[in-house]
């Protein structure tokens, strides 16, 4: 089973119990990526080495 049809069954099995749907795939990536990458650009501010 793929991720459309798990985010399909699992609209339908939310419609049938009167509950909000989940939200579709992928919807969430970007504020995922943006994130990781401001966590990443503070670990490597903290961690420069250092000069020589």
């Amino acid at each position: 089973m793929d991720i459309v049809q798990q985010y399909m069954l699992d609209s339908c099995r939310a419609a049938q119990h009167g509950e909000a749907p989940p939200p579709p795939p992928g919807a969430h990536e970007r504020d995922v990526l943006r994130t990781l990458r401001r966590r990443i650009r503070a670990w490597t501010a903290v961690h420069r080495p250092p000069l020589p």
